[in-house]
This record gives structure tokens, C-alpha cells and sequence, in this order.
């Protein structure tokens, strides 16, 4: 079995339950599991050895929450100022352009950002299925989350409600719900690893409440629950969407879906911003989860989630990168700080600190997903690790806590190191991947969908006009 040996780092946050940080020492890998770490030096002779020497080493961040298809529609003007309801609407019509290259090559460049970044496990959801190509869009996904060697939790997501029934998106992206039903089963019998130590999960994810049939909602709960399926949707994102649920549902977006049996430890929800202190009590108190996305809730005009709250009220809480059109980046790195930041907009008891925000981007994460081998440095958990070196110009008279320095400061290169599963995957900064040449066919796809769609529409994209 291969070892690998990291040495005399500079700072080992662990994230273990008891927070420990210490310096200088050694983490021994054998095979995709941590063999032996702490302070002391050990002698051992092992495969590969990396001098961590002036490096701060993490757990690999957990990604709770993105669109990864959404890559490809980065800043288009149109969009650039909406807020969700009609940034949606837009979007929707350069989405339904998707083919299975297009969900292929987006995985891949948004993977290895956040791979980049520092990420080692990611969630996905994949909602939108354009009626005109194969549907095995999450199995694309898959592949390439092997191709990179990445730790994957996609979600089937689902969109039911078309225009035509008084939902937002076209009603050539939705699909049944027997279609729907079916495909879960397929995904799960298919993929679906329950075992410690697994790279692929398959978790089930209704998009929203203005995109999904209280019936799917329901019956998506019900199969999960029965299935010991982790399980994810939006919730309370926009005021919009609590004027929506009221007018239809005569409830506020989290009595809903708690009526429809998503307030349970399987579950977690994206955003979860507009949410009064009864709704975060009700969550604690049946084990549902969060991903707070800070960065895509600045960029849409969404609000600031009550994070310091429900942390206080032992809600499980994660944090996510969102897709890439609402980011517009992929940087776990710059989302843990942009938590940090945005927090700090509100009163100072509601303040994150540095060490709030590394937990939930590590054991929040790993809570979230169901999970507890990832997201720690400790004996008999994953290796899954990042090594970033501190001997940049950014960090220069930060030494005195180097791993707050990594969130305070702003990183200008890539992670220096990340392990995942016990493997090398980037090595001094660079990937195996062939990035120019994948930029490019990721830019043609790009343009391609977005010239389709408005010779089929007749809009004018490329105009950052508020009025349309």
C-alpha cells in the first residue's frame, strides 16, 4: 500500500472535534486513509515524501452547493443586473441549449477551479434537463468527476412545473414525474455508494418551490427518507420567492416545504436567508441542514443569511460556491472569506470568525452531506488534505496566525498541494489537465448556446439594459 509523508509544515489546522492546531510534525498517508498525525517527527519510509516547509495545512474544503453547467454562462450582460426571478427567466432560455459536451466539458472547468482552490469534495445540482437531448446529464457528470479524480456528491435535481402550469422555467426544460422518479432509481442502483470512504454519492434535489409540483416534493422526501438518500433544494433565497409560496401555498417558502416532509436530518437547503427565529428553531430541532452562499447572494441583491443564529441554534450549516452564474467563480477559498466579510456587514455579536468559517467549509460540509470520514485530519479518516505555501507576497507580515491569514488575506495562486483519496491531484499549483485546450472548446460551447438562443428568442443578450 503507497504512503505519503508530509513533514515540518508550517501549521496543521486539524478540524478535529477538539479544533486542534499545531506546528511543525508530520500526517502519514497510507493508502486513501490517514495512518498517523501530530506534532512529533517520525522517521518512515515512505513512498513520497512532501516538505511541507512554510505550508499551512487543511482538510480539503467540501463544497455543499453549485450548478456546475452554469460555467458557460458566466456574466452575460443581460443578466449581469438582475436579481433572481428574471435572471432566471434570461438564463433559462441560454439553458435549454445544453448538450451532454456542453454538461461534460462545464463539470470539468468547474471542478478543477475548485480543485485549484482547494476543494477535495463537491455537491451538484443539476436540475435542468432540455427535452431535446439525452437525459444521462448527471452520469456525464460523473465521468468527469472520475476523470479528475475529484470527490463527488452530485444531485439529481428536478424541475416539474413548466410556464404553461404557472411556473418560472420553459416548459421544453421540465420533465414528468414518473420521468423523474425513474431516473433517480436508475442514478442510485447505478452510482450510489453508502460506504465510508466512497467518491461517488448520489443525493435527490427538486429545484424549487417555483419550479416543482408540491407532489414531487412530497414523494422526493418520501423515497429519500426510505431510501437513506440525502436530499437538497433552494429555500427562502429571495422575497420574491416568499411572495410566490404565500400567493400559492398560503405559507412562507419553509412551512411549505416542512408540510411537504422536508424538515428532517436528510435534508439540507440552499441560501435559507429569509428565515425568522421560529423557522431556524424549527430546522435545529429536526436536524436540517444549510449551505450559506455568500458571494451569489451579494450578486443577485438576495440578503444576508442569519448564520451566526442558526450556528448558535446547532443548525448544521455548510457553505457552497453556488453556480457560476450568480458567483460568477468557483473559489471555495474566496467564498470562505466572503462569509467571513459579509457577516461582519451585520451587528458585531452576528460576526463570523476566521475559525467559524474554516469549520463550516470543512465539518459543516461533511455534516451536510451525511458524512463524517471527510472534512478532518485525523487517524482513520480520508486523506483528503490542501497544502497551501505561505511565502507569498500577499501573506507578507501575516505570519503571526498563518491559517487565519489564508482567510483574511487574498490568495493570488492556486493550492500548492491537494490529495484527495490519498492521491496527488494537484501537484506545486498544476493538474494534469490540458487547460488551454479545454478553455477553449469551453468558450465555443459558450458562445454557441448563447447565439442559439437568441436567434430562437430575439433577445438581445448581450445588452446589460435593466428594462428587459
Amino acid at each position: 500500500m503507497k504512503t505519503l509523508l508530509i513533514k515540518n509544515p508550517l501549521s496543521v489546522a486539524t478540524m478535529n472535534d477538539s479544533k486542534e492546531e499545531f506546528n511543525g510534525g508530520h500526517i502519514l498517508i497510507e493508502g486513501n486513509t490517514i495512518k498517523s498525525i501530530g506534532p512529533a517527527e517520525i522517521s518512515v519510509n515512505a513512498d513520497e515524501v512532501i516538505d511541507a516547509t512554510g505550508m499551512v495545512v487543511l482538510p480539503g474544503f467540501i463544497n455543499t452547493h453549485h450548478h456546475l453547467y452554469q460555467t458557460l454562462t458566466r456574466n452575460i450582460p443581460l443578466m449581469q443586473n438582475q436579481p433572481l426571478f428574471s435572471w432566471l427567466t434570461n438564463h433559462y432560455e441560454v439553458w435549454r441549449e445544453l448538450t451532454e459536451e456542453a454538461v461534460t466539458v462545464s463539470t470539468t472547468v468547474g471542478l478543477l477551479e475548485l480543485m485549484k482552490s482547494g476543494t477535495t469534495t463537491s455537491s451538484d445540482h443539476l436540475y435542468l434537463f432540455p427535452n431535446k437531448i439525452s437525459g444521462k446529464l448527471i452520469d456525464a457528470e460523473i465521468e468527469s468527476a472520475k476523470h479528475l479524480g475529484m470527490r463527488f456528491q452530485p444531485t439529481r435535481g428536478s424541475m416539474s412545473l413548466g410556464k404553461s402550469q404557472g411556473g418560472l422555467p420553459p416548459d421544453g426544460t421540465v420533465q414528468t414525474e414518473a420521468e423523474i422518479q425513474q431516473d433517480s432509481e436508475r442514478l442510485i442502483n447505478t452510482y450510489h455508494d453508502a460506504s465510508d470512504g466512497a467518491m461517488v454519492r448520489i443525493s435527490l434535489a427538486p429545484c424549487s418551490p417555483f419550479s416543482v409540483t408540491p407532489e414531487l416534493m412530497r414523494s422526493t422526501a418520501e423515497f429519500a427518507m426510505s431510501n437513506d438518500i440525502q436530499m437538497h433544494t433552494h429555500l427562502a433565497e429571495t422575497i420574491d420567492e416568499e411572495n410566490f409560496c404565500v400567493e400559492e401555498f398560503g405559507e412562507r417558502p419553509a412551512a411549505y416545504v416542512d408540510s411537504l416532509g422536508w424538515m428532517n436530518p436528510k435534508a439540507w437547503f440552499a441560501h435559507a436567508i429569509h428565515l425568522n427565529d421560529e423557522e431556524i428553531k424549527r430546522m435545529a430541532d429536526t436536524g436540517a441542514g444549510m449551505t450559506h452562499c455568500p458571494t451569489s447572494n451579494m450578486r443577485l441583491g438576495s440578503g444576508i443569511a442569519r448564520i451566526k443564529e442558526m450556528m448558535d441554534a446547532n443548525v448544521r450549516v455548510s457553505i457552497g460556491v453556488d453556480g457560476s452564474a450568480s458567483n460568477d467563480a468557483g473559489n471555495m477559498l474566496m467564498e470562505i472569506r466572503n462569509a467571513m466579510m459579509l457577516s461582519r456587514l451585520r451587528d458585531e455579536e452576528y460576526w463570523l470568525t476566521a475559525q467559524d468559517v474554516l469549520w463550516l467549509a470543512t465539518r459543516g460540509g461533511a455534516s451536510v452531506l451525511g458524512r463524517d470520514d471527510i472534512g478532518q485530519l485525523s487517524v482513520g479518516k480520508q486523506a483528503d488534505l490542501a497544502l497551501f505555501s505561505m511565502d507569498k507576497l500577499e501573506y507578507a507580515g501575516g505570519m503571526s496566525d498563518p491559517v487565519a491569514a489564508l482567510i483574511f488575506n487574498v490568495r493570488t495562486s492556486p493550492v500548492d498541494y491537494l490529495i484527495i483519496n490519498g492521491k496527488l491531484q494537484v501537484r506545486n499549483g498544476k493538474t494534469s489537465t490540458n487547460e488551454s485546450s479545454l478553455i477553449h472548446v469551453h468558450n465555443k460551447i459558450a458562445e454557441r448556446m448563447i447565439s442559439q438562443a437568441t436567434k430562437k428568442t430575439g433577445i438581445n443578450f448581450y445588452s446589460s439594459r435593466k428594462d428587459h
